[in-house]
């Protein structure tokens, strides 16, 4: 019968392929836990770097913002949609602005002319002010005294409590009248009505007509302690019969704008066609400040974010740490089968898994110290916005991808049977 022959083997045979099979990502997840938890402390402290990169963030942006959302509500408080004319021409050469001198300076006639001519302002306060001893009995301090018209209640959102601001500008025959800061009221008359009584003012005497509400602190400045008069009278007081400065209130923005102008061309003509003054726009100051106060915001987040990156060299030196101590274990998972994608995806998970708990304690530790900060001194403008703590967060889950794709993609390229030989 015929034989089989059989036929030689293959003098090339082909190299051993190892069986490949595929991992669900809920059980890499389940393994990258796992390892992390069996080394809590050394994770802890890989995670600490992160933790306080979040939180400096989230407190210094906090504070930023808060000191941003401080200061306009300092200028709103003094009123919007101000212009304030004074005296000298700011030049800017090369340097700061300086304000160039001026013979000719602001009158009350200029204020009477801005409020008469300038149909986009609808109220104009010139003011006059300086230090002066106020008296009464045998009580005395030295304040700020400030000369003006009944139009600086609107223009500045200041107003009475009790009695009644300034007179009418035309109204001469109130000039000796005088309206108390709360500061003022409370050291000069404590525990009395002051309205009707009579005052020294640097020795001429003033009837008292109104207390001023408390304001506060505003821009540096205590706004309870000082006394208001009529223009013309802290002219004589102060021997002077120029203004420091004319204020000027639009009802709009745009009419802001066009009061600006108008005030400008009209003051151009009454001083022989010199601009020997400025005029500028509080609400253009007020987003000069808040532009400076975001710009400073986001260099103090920038800096606090540089612990961060910290963070993420010491999360990748671990893992590399991690990849170098687990090589046998990577052997024998590529041995029965584990795809170079699987080992990189548990190596990049247990990074993500670092940083993002990081992130989180630093969320919840930045939070919570701002609200101890709040607690303890409440006049700490701190205000948390949605967003930093957001940015924060997302930043350090993608410190920990991108500081963690390197040690993954080592861990998945190493060899199997080299890994295996490792003891």
């Amino acid at each position: 019968p015929a034989h089989t022959i059989p036929s030689p083997p293959s003098p090339h045979p082909l190299p051993f392929s190892p069986p490949t099979m595929r991992i669900r990502l809920s059980d890499t997840f389940s393994l990258a836990a796992d390892t992390l938890s069996a080394n809590r402390f050394r994770a802890a402290l890989t995670m600490l770097g992160v933790t306080i990169g979040v939180a400096s963030v989230i407190l210094l942006v906090s504070l930023g913002e808060g000191v941003k959302v401080f200061v306009t509500d300092q200028f709103a408080s003094l009123g919007t949609n101000v212009i304030i004319i004074t005296p000298g021409k700011a030049e800017t050469s090369g340097g700061m602005p300086l304000i160039a001198d001026t013979t000719e300076g602001l009158t009350l006639a200029d204020a009477e002319a801005v409020r008469d001519r300038c149909p986009s302002l609808t109220a104009v306060a010139p003011v006059c002010f300086g230090t002066a001893n106020v008296k009464f009995a045998n009580r005395n301090r030295s304040t700020l005294v400030i000369g003006t018209v009944a139009e600086f209640e609107t223009v500045r959102h200041m107003h009475v409590e009790v009695g009644s601001f300034l007179p009418n500008a035309d109204d001469v025959s109130e000039k000796q009248v005088a309206i108390l800061g709360r500061k003022i009221k409370d050291e000069l008359f404590p525990g009395e009505n002051p309205l009707g009584k009579r005052i020294l003012v640097d020795d001429r005497r003033f009837r008292v007509i109104g207390v001023m509400q408390k304001k506060g602190r505003s821009m540096g400045m205590d706004l309870d302690d000082l006394i208001f008069v009529p223009v013309a009278a802290a002219q004589e007081i102060f021997n002077r019969d120029r203004l420091q400065e004319i204020l000027a209130h639009a009802p709009t923005e745009e009419g802001l704008d066009r009061g600006a102008v108008e005030a400008k061309a009209l003051l151009i003509s009454r001083h022989d066609n010199k601009e020997d003054f400025t005029v500028h726009n509080q609400d253009d100051m007020m987003a000069v400040m808040t532009t400076i106060m975001g710009m400073l915001t986001y260099a103090l987040a920038g800096i606090a974010g540089i612990s961060l990156l910290v963070g993420g060299i010491g999360i990748m030196n671990i893992m590399l740490v991690s990849v170098t101590e687990r090589t046998r274990e990577i052997g024998i998972r590529k041995a029965v089968g584990a795809r170079k994608s699987d080992i990189m995806a548990q190596f990049l998970i247990e990074s993500v898994i670092l940083s993002s708990a990081g992130g989180l304690a630093g969320v919840l530790i930045g939070v919570g110290v701002g609200q101890g900060l709040k607690t303890v001194f409440p006049d700490m403008p701190i205000v948390f916005p949605v967003w930093a703590v957001l940015m924060a967060f997302g930043f350090s889950f993608l410190v920990g991808v991108f500081f963690g794709v390197y040690p993954a993609r080592r861990a998945s390229r190493l060899d199997p049977i080299a890994a295996l030989r490792v003891e």
